[in-house]
Protein backbone atom coordinates (compact mmCIF):
# COMPACT_ATOMS: atom_id res chain seq x y z
CA UNK A 1 0.00 0.00 0.00
CA UNK A 2 0.85 3.63 -1.14
CA UNK A 3 -0.06 7.00 0.68
CA UNK A 4 -0.71 9.63 -1.19
CA UNK A 5 -2.29 13.63 -0.94
CA UNK A 6 -3.60 15.72 -3.04
CA UNK A 7 -4.38 19.72 -2.59
CA UNK A 8 -6.32 22.29 -4.45
CA UNK A 9 -7.30 25.72 -3.50
CA UNK A 10 -5.07 29.15 -2.78
CA UNK A 11 -1.67 28.88 -3.86
CA UNK A 12 0.80 27.74 -1.46
CA UNK A 13 4.27 26.22 -1.11
CA UNK A 14 4.30 22.38 -1.68
CA UNK A 15 6.38 22.65 1.75
CA UNK A 16 3.99 23.72 3.64
CA UNK A 17 1.60 20.33 2.28
CA UNK A 18 4.27 18.21 1.81
CA UNK A 19 6.38 18.84 4.60
CA UNK A 20 5.82 21.21 7.61
CA UNK A 21 2.20 19.32 8.98
CA UNK A 22 3.05 17.28 12.14
CA UNK A 23 1.67 14.37 10.48
CA UNK A 24 2.97 15.11 6.23
CA UNK A 25 3.70 12.62 3.77
CA UNK A 26 7.03 12.83 4.44
CA UNK A 27 6.38 11.29 8.18
CA UNK A 28 3.50 8.49 6.62
CA UNK A 29 6.40 7.08 4.51
CA UNK A 30 8.06 5.80 7.23
CA UNK A 31 5.70 5.93 10.57
CA UNK A 32 1.91 5.63 9.12
CA UNK A 33 -0.76 5.06 11.32
CA UNK A 34 -3.64 3.09 9.02
CA UNK A 35 -1.61 1.20 6.42
CA UNK A 36 -3.19 -2.44 6.17
CA UNK A 37 -0.31 -3.93 4.04
CA UNK A 38 3.50 -3.25 4.86
CA UNK A 39 4.43 -1.17 7.21
CA UNK A 40 6.94 1.24 5.29
CA UNK A 41 6.94 3.64 2.24
CA UNK A 42 10.34 3.49 1.15
CA UNK A 43 10.44 2.53 -2.65
CA UNK A 44 10.62 5.84 -4.49
CA UNK A 45 7.88 8.94 -4.57
CA UNK A 46 6.31 11.35 -6.79
CA UNK A 47 5.05 14.87 -6.94
CA UNK A 48 3.29 16.72 -9.24
CA UNK A 49 1.96 20.27 -9.85
CA UNK A 50 0.18 23.11 -12.20
CA UNK A 51 1.37 26.32 -12.97
CA UNK A 52 -1.38 27.14 -15.91
CA UNK A 53 -0.22 30.45 -16.40
CA UNK A 54 2.74 29.01 -18.01
CA UNK A 55 1.48 25.80 -19.71
CA UNK A 56 -1.50 23.33 -19.57
CA UNK A 57 0.59 20.17 -18.68
CA UNK A 58 1.63 19.45 -15.21
CA UNK A 59 5.68 19.29 -14.08
CA UNK A 60 6.30 16.62 -12.02
CA UNK A 61 9.75 15.29 -9.91
CA UNK A 62 10.06 11.38 -9.42
CA UNK A 63 12.77 9.92 -7.07
CA UNK A 64 13.08 5.60 -6.37
CA UNK A 65 15.01 6.62 -2.43
CA UNK A 66 12.72 7.13 -0.31
CA UNK A 67 11.49 10.58 -0.03
CA UNK A 68 13.17 11.76 3.53
CA UNK A 69 16.25 10.45 1.82
CA UNK A 70 15.96 13.34 -1.01
CA UNK A 71 18.30 16.06 -0.02
CA UNK A 72 17.08 18.19 -3.06
CA UNK A 73 13.33 17.55 -2.06
CA UNK A 74 13.13 20.15 0.94
CA UNK A 75 14.78 23.01 -1.50
CA UNK A 76 12.58 22.41 -4.42
CA UNK A 77 9.24 22.29 -1.75
CA UNK A 78 10.44 25.83 -0.91
CA UNK A 79 10.37 26.91 -4.14
CA UNK A 80 7.53 25.07 -5.68
CA UNK A 81 4.10 27.16 -5.40
CA UNK A 82 0.75 25.66 -6.98
CA UNK A 83 -3.07 26.05 -6.61
CA UNK A 84 -3.06 22.27 -7.36
CA UNK A 85 -0.98 19.28 -5.87
CA UNK A 86 -0.65 15.81 -6.00
CA UNK A 87 1.78 13.64 -4.35
CA UNK A 88 2.41 9.75 -3.44
CA UNK A 89 4.93 7.95 -1.64
CA UNK A 90 5.53 4.35 -2.73
CA UNK A 91 5.19 0.88 -0.91
CA UNK A 92 6.21 -1.44 -3.79
CA UNK A 93 4.10 -4.79 -4.74
CA UNK A 94 6.44 -7.72 -3.87
CA UNK A 95 8.52 -8.48 -6.83
CA UNK A 96 8.01 -4.63 -8.79
CA UNK A 97 11.10 -3.26 -9.35
CA UNK A 98 11.72 -0.10 -8.29
CA UNK A 99 12.77 2.06 -10.83
CA UNK A 100 11.18 5.67 -12.00
CA UNK A 101 9.28 4.08 -14.54
CA UNK A 102 6.89 2.68 -11.54
CA UNK A 103 6.70 5.83 -9.62
CA UNK A 104 3.59 7.59 -9.65
CA UNK A 105 2.08 10.01 -10.16
CA UNK A 106 1.01 9.39 -13.99
CA UNK A 107 0.09 11.84 -15.83
CA UNK A 108 -1.42 12.24 -19.96
CA UNK A 109 -1.80 15.82 -21.48
CA UNK A 110 -3.25 18.01 -18.78
CA UNK A 111 -4.16 14.81 -16.40
CA UNK A 112 -2.78 13.72 -13.28
CA UNK A 113 -3.44 10.51 -11.23
CA UNK A 114 -2.30 8.81 -8.43
CA UNK A 115 -3.23 5.67 -6.79
CA UNK A 116 -3.27 3.33 -3.56
CA UNK A 117 -4.42 0.01 -3.17
CA UNK A 118 -4.04 -3.25 -6.06
CA UNK A 119 -4.93 -5.35 -7.96
CA UNK A 120 -4.36 -8.81 -6.65
CA UNK A 121 -2.30 -11.57 -8.70
CA UNK A 122 -2.03 -8.82 -11.28
CA UNK A 123 0.07 -10.28 -13.93
CA UNK A 124 -2.00 -13.29 -13.83
CA UNK A 125 -5.41 -11.69 -13.73
CA UNK A 126 -6.40 -8.31 -15.15
CA UNK A 127 -3.75 -7.49 -17.03
CA UNK A 128 -4.49 -9.29 -20.18
CA UNK A 129 -8.28 -8.07 -20.04
CA UNK A 130 -6.81 -4.20 -19.25
CA UNK A 131 -4.30 -4.17 -22.05
CA UNK A 132 -6.66 -5.68 -24.80
CA UNK A 133 -9.90 -2.95 -23.36
CA UNK A 134 -6.49 -0.34 -24.83
CA UNK A 135 -6.60 1.76 -27.84
CA UNK A 136 -3.35 0.97 -29.52
CA UNK A 137 -2.13 4.59 -28.17
CA UNK A 138 -2.93 4.35 -24.78
CA UNK A 139 -1.33 0.70 -24.59
CA UNK A 140 1.67 1.81 -26.50
CA UNK A 141 2.53 4.79 -23.53
CA UNK A 142 2.04 2.66 -20.74
CA UNK A 143 6.11 2.46 -19.80
CA UNK A 144 6.61 0.55 -16.34
CA UNK A 145 4.87 -2.69 -14.83
CA UNK A 146 2.19 -1.90 -12.15
CA UNK A 147 -1.17 -2.26 -12.02
CA UNK A 148 -1.41 1.50 -11.33
CA UNK A 149 0.03 2.33 -14.65
CA UNK A 150 -2.44 0.62 -16.33
CA UNK A 151 -5.26 1.59 -14.09
CA UNK A 152 -4.94 5.30 -15.45
CA UNK A 153 -4.17 4.06 -19.31
CA UNK A 154 -7.83 2.65 -19.52
CA UNK A 155 -9.09 6.24 -17.45
CA UNK A 156 -7.08 8.40 -19.87
CA UNK A 157 -8.69 5.71 -22.87
CA UNK A 158 -11.70 5.77 -21.20
CA UNK A 159 -11.56 10.06 -21.66
CA UNK A 160 -10.85 9.98 -25.02
CA UNK A 161 -13.39 7.95 -25.94
CA UNK A 162 -16.05 10.10 -23.76
CA UNK A 163 -14.68 13.78 -24.06
CA UNK A 164 -17.80 15.50 -22.79
CA UNK A 165 -17.55 13.43 -19.70
CA UNK A 166 -16.30 14.96 -16.34
CA UNK A 167 -13.71 13.60 -14.35
CA UNK A 168 -15.69 12.24 -12.17
CA UNK A 169 -18.13 10.61 -14.29
CA UNK A 170 -14.54 9.31 -16.24
CA UNK A 171 -13.42 7.71 -12.56
CA UNK A 172 -16.70 6.38 -12.12
CA UNK A 173 -16.72 4.12 -15.43
CA UNK A 174 -12.87 3.04 -15.22
CA UNK A 175 -13.76 1.88 -11.55
CA UNK A 176 -16.50 -0.02 -12.50
CA UNK A 177 -15.16 -1.68 -15.25
CA UNK A 178 -12.43 -2.26 -12.99
CA UNK A 179 -14.44 -3.76 -10.00
CA UNK A 180 -16.56 -6.09 -12.86
CA UNK A 181 -13.32 -7.47 -14.14
CA UNK A 182 -12.40 -8.22 -10.75
CA UNK A 183 -15.52 -10.34 -9.99
CA UNK A 184 -15.15 -12.34 -12.96
CA UNK A 185 -11.85 -13.24 -12.04
CA UNK A 186 -12.30 -13.54 -8.92
CA UNK A 187 -9.30 -11.48 -7.30
CA UNK A 188 -9.48 -8.48 -5.03
CA UNK A 189 -9.07 -5.12 -5.99
CA UNK A 190 -8.74 -1.86 -4.74
CA UNK A 191 -8.95 1.91 -6.13
CA UNK A 192 -7.91 4.69 -4.05
CA UNK A 193 -7.37 7.05 -6.94
CA UNK A 194 -7.02 11.01 -7.02
CA UNK A 195 -7.17 12.91 -10.69
CA UNK A 196 -6.83 16.43 -11.41
CA UNK A 197 -6.38 18.48 -14.55
CA UNK A 198 -5.16 21.79 -12.69
CA UNK A 199 -8.66 22.76 -12.03
CA UNK A 200 -10.41 20.26 -11.25
CA UNK A 201 -9.75 17.54 -8.69
CA UNK A 202 -11.78 14.44 -7.70
CA UNK A 203 -10.70 11.74 -5.97
CA UNK A 204 -12.33 7.89 -5.06
CA UNK A 205 -11.97 5.62 -2.10
CA UNK A 206 -13.39 1.99 -3.33
CA UNK A 207 -12.56 -1.11 -3.37
CA UNK A 208 -14.13 -4.94 -3.88
CA UNK A 209 -13.84 -5.89 -0.48
CA UNK A 210 -14.60 -4.14 2.88
CA UNK A 211 -12.94 -2.47 4.52
CA UNK A 212 -11.41 -0.52 1.67
CA UNK A 213 -7.77 1.84 2.62
CA UNK A 214 -8.12 5.02 4.46
CA UNK A 215 -8.77 8.11 2.41
CA UNK A 216 -9.82 11.48 4.30
CA UNK A 217 -10.69 15.23 2.76
CA UNK A 218 -10.57 18.73 4.98
CA UNK A 219 -11.83 21.62 3.40
CA UNK A 220 -10.27 24.75 5.20
CA UNK A 221 -11.34 28.22 5.05
CA UNK A 222 -9.37 32.05 5.78
CA UNK A 223 -8.09 31.56 9.10
CA UNK A 224 -7.15 27.80 8.70
CA UNK A 225 -4.06 25.69 8.18
CA UNK A 226 -4.75 25.32 4.47
CA UNK A 227 -6.48 28.60 3.65
CA UNK A 228 -9.30 28.66 1.46
CA UNK A 229 -8.60 25.18 0.09
CA UNK A 230 -9.41 21.37 -0.05
CA UNK A 231 -7.05 18.78 0.69
CA UNK A 232 -7.27 14.35 0.29
CA UNK A 233 -4.79 12.32 2.39
CA UNK A 234 -4.25 8.61 2.83
CA UNK A 235 -4.17 9.81 6.61
CA UNK A 236 -5.21 12.99 8.04
CA UNK A 237 -1.92 15.45 8.02
CA UNK A 238 -2.62 16.93 11.49
CA UNK A 239 -5.11 17.01 14.05
CA UNK A 240 -8.37 18.26 13.25
CA UNK A 241 -11.62 17.49 13.67
CA UNK A 242 -12.58 18.98 10.24
CA UNK A 243 -11.28 15.62 8.56
CA UNK A 244 -13.71 13.47 7.35
CA UNK A 245 -13.07 10.26 6.59
CA UNK A 246 -14.47 8.84 2.91
CA UNK A 247 -17.20 6.60 2.78
CA UNK A 248 -16.51 3.80 0.70
CA UNK A 249 -17.44 3.19 -3.18
CA UNK A 250 -17.31 6.94 -3.30
CA UNK A 251 -16.31 10.11 -5.41
CA UNK A 252 -15.51 13.56 -3.75
CA UNK A 253 -15.25 15.78 -7.18
CA UNK A 254 -13.87 19.80 -6.11
CA UNK A 255 -14.54 22.03 -8.39
CA UNK A 256 -12.64 25.14 -9.12
CA UNK A 257 -14.64 27.78 -6.87
CA UNK A 258 -14.19 24.54 -4.20
CA UNK A 259 -17.62 23.61 -3.94
CA UNK A 260 -17.16 19.68 -3.28
CA UNK A 261 -19.67 17.20 -4.60
CA UNK A 262 -19.93 13.10 -3.15
CA UNK A 263 -21.57 10.40 -5.29
CA UNK A 264 -22.03 7.03 -3.83
CA UNK A 265 -22.12 4.50 -6.54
Amino acid sequence: MCRLMGYLGQPTLLHNILEKPEHSLVVQSYQPKEMTGGILNADGFGIGWYDLDRQATPFTYKNVLPIWSDINLPHLSRYIESNCMLANVRSATPGQPVDLSNCQPFSHGQLLGIHNGYIENFRTSLYRPMRQALDDDYYQAIGGTTDSEHIFALLWHNMQRSPSASLAEVLETTIMQILGWSQEYGVRVSLNLVLSDGSYLVACRCASHSPAPSLYWLQSNDGDKFPNSVVVASEPLFTDKAWVSFSENSVLSISPDLSVEIHKF
